[in-house]
């Protein structure tokens, strides 16, 4: 018996009754299982190995030359890609069916750099609170080592998705 090959990276974004017609954690699943699409955003960092769990996301990634900035460094639009994405994944996982959220905003803090020669991080995103209309999260990035690269903090907004025709 041999294992299947994984699922081919698709990037796209779900339509919104599709998202609708899921648990938050359910649709972030899928994501990451690759049944739905992932969002084009991500390309630029070419996640793997991702799990989501009620109220927590992990994401794994590997900075390259690609995210350098001009002065010989990882972008630090790259650790704010992993963060906001794991928060507001986080706060996806705890949302019923037909509920969404936005970012309302962020805050970052860099620890230390990263070049191509990190290795992989580990992005954890996790809820702190998800209420009726507002949801805050906190997310960490950590080397292969486990020192602390970035962390982060955010407050979402949640509603309902709109309705079908």
């Amino acid at each position: 018996m041999t294992d299947s090959p994984a699922p081919q990276v698709q990037y796209g974004v779900t339509p919104i009754e599709v998202m609708a017609s899921m648990s938050g954690l359910d649709f972030v699943r899928a994501i990451f299982a690759r049944t739905l699409p992932e969002p084009p955003i991500m390309e630029n960092v070419a996640p793997f190995d991702c799990t989501a769990e009620q109220g927590v996301v992990v994401i794994h990634s590997v900075p390259g030359l690609r995210h350098y900035n001009p002065i010989g460094s990882v972008h630090g639009g790259y650790a704010a890609i992993l963060l906001d994405s794991a928060m507001g994944l986080a706060v996806q996982t705890t949302l019923p069916k037909g509920f969404g959220y936005t970012t309302l905003e962020f805050k970052i803090s860099f620890v230390r750099g990263m070049s191509k020669d990190t290795g992989t991080v580990r992005t954890e995103g996790k809820v702190l609170n998800a209420g009726r209309r507002v949801a805050t999260a906190e997310a960490r990035i950590t080397d292969d080592k486990g020192k602390l690269v970035a962390h982060a903090t955010t407050t979402c907004l949640v509603f309902e998705l709109p309705k079908g025709t």
